[in-house]
């Protein structure tokens, strides 16, 4: 099979083989603000080869706009000054059960495609001695989820930035979410959605801790991963 034959395969198969979110050596060495510009000068381009006119006082704005977009917002979590500080607490009141963030709203962006990625993260640890902020939670998938992604990918790398901050496995994430490479193009299946699981220390370990969980979020405890 050749090259181009193969990408293809493994882009719609959704196939990723590394945690990290793949990067060049020199990502870094543009500012922000030089990105936008040459990715303005870039989309340009694109809407010039489909044939549009860019004369047009509804388009001639929309290379600047996308650009700015990419850069400071779907994808902001490709830069690193917006990572989400990591601070805990100590768990003075000795809360050791369960905590659940549920329904975190995930907006991100299918890598292969480059379409639109929506859904609810539900996002659980259970304490040794550090607690995080709730807020944090969410920031944590925001921060993941503004960049072009893969849903196992995201799972993955929330439940281990938590992991990192609290100092405990027992962390876990289940995603829900459509994917509008599958919603809007090749398929077009409108209802279906995509779930991913990610389960660390207790959660991967303890059946009851995981059902527990599903049963916290309002799945059927039926759902295995």
């Amino acid at each position: 099979m050749c090259d181009k034959h193969l990408h293809d395969e493994i882009g719609d198969d959704h196939l990723t083989s590394n945690l990290e979110t793949p990067l060049r050596e020199d990502a870094f060495e543009l500012s922000p603000d030089q990105k936008v510009k040459m990715i303005e000068g870039d989309f340009r381009k694109i809407m010039e080869t489909l044939g549009l006119d860019l004369t047009d006082d509804s388009l001639k704005g929309t290379p600047k706009r996308v650009a700015k977009m990419f850069v400071n917002e779907i994808f902001g979590g490709l830069l690193p000054e917006r990572e989400p500080g990591m601070s805990t607490f100590e768990n003075k009141y000795n809360y050791n059960q369960m905590l659940v963030e549920k329904d975190i709203v995930v907006y991100s962006t299918c890598e292969h495609h480059f379409l639109p990625i929506v859904g609810r993260a539900h996002v659980a640890y259970i304490s040794k001695g550090r607690v995080i902020g709730l807020s944090k939670m969410n920031r944590i998938v925001e921060y993941y989820a503004k960049r072009p992604q893969v849903q196992e990918r995201l799972t993955m790398q929330i439940v281990k930035a938590m992991q990192d901050a609290l100092g405990t496995d027992d962390v876990a994430c289940i995603i829900d979410a459509k994917h509008l490479c599958v919603n809007s193009r090749g398929i077009k299946d409108i209802d279906s959605s995509t779930v991913t699981a990610e389960y660390g220390g207790l959660f991967k370990t303890d059946e009851n801790t995981r059902k527990e969980l599903l049963q916290y979020i309002g799945m059927k405890s039926a759902f295995n991963v």
